[in-house]
């Protein structure tokens, strides 16, 4: 059955949080062109059916929060993730299955590798702007939350840890884990030393989570990110 108008658009909604993490009402509609009322509407109906929640909005000083009501985002549900994910991955697990089926499995790994290619195209430049590994880290974090994948670092013993506490093809990632082989192998390449997973979500782990030891030299790095830099470039050409 053909959905209708606002069922689309609610869906569009849905999907523009679940693949760019949380939003406020006024981020979206500007996002989607969408009127104030009509994004309220359509937040509400979401709310009310347990795919999305409210939050306050987290703010960096009292300055920022302002003398109005506090500025509140809406987040997907455990549920509603669930739900509306399953709709879009087992159509994509389909085609995977589809193209190995047919002795394309070399089809499935340069699927995985173009895909982390373009997250890798996306953040390079931001990440081989920066000059230690520390700072690498945090702007390849700050690119993957960007991107929906609401990744955060710290350090632990002797590296830093990456952790994505969302992926949006996890489902499709637990039939074919090329997806994550390619993801980490783009990962090492931007920060120019070796790396090491350590959980993913695709595995039934809580978040994905990435070791990268601190001892990395500055010059090994500089010129694997400039090898990155040159894939990109001979790739896209």
């Amino acid at each position: 059955m053909k959905k209708s108008e606002p069922d689309k658009t609610r869906d569009l909604v849905a999907r523009a949080i679940l693949e760019r993490g949380p939003a406020s009402a006024v981020d979206l509609a500007a996002r989607l062109s969408i009127t104030p009322a009509g994004i309220r509407r359509h937040l509400d109906s979401l709310v009310a059916d347990g795919i999305l929640e409210s939050r306050e909005a987290h703010v960096t000083s009292s300055k920022s929060r302002g003398r109005g009501r506090p500025a509140k985002v809406f987040v997907m549900s455990d549920g509603g993730r669930e739900k509306f994910e399953h709709s879009y991955d087992d159509l994509a697990v389909s085609a995977l299955k589809f193209m190995a089926s047919k002795n394309g499995s070399h089809l499935v790994t340069e699927f995985a590798q173009s895909r982390a290619e373009e997250i890798e195209r996306k953040a390079l430049k931001k990440v081989a702007s920066k000059n230690t590994i520390k700072a690498r880290v945090e702007a390849l974090s700050e690119h993957l939350s960007s991107e929906g994948y609401s990744a955060t670092f710290n350090s632990r013993g002797s590296g830093l840890e990456v952790c994505q506490h969302h992926c949006p093809v996890a489902h499709v990632a637990a039939e074919f884990p090329e997806l994550c082989d390619a993801e980490t192998e783009v990962i090492s390449r931007m920060l120019g030393t070796h790396v090491q997973r350590l959980a993913t979500i695709a595995n039934g782990d809580g978040v994905c989570t990435t070791f990268i030891p601190k001892s990395a030299q500055s010059s090994q790095s500089s010129k694997s990110l400039k090898s990155s830099e040159t894939l990109i470039s001979t790739r896209g050409a």
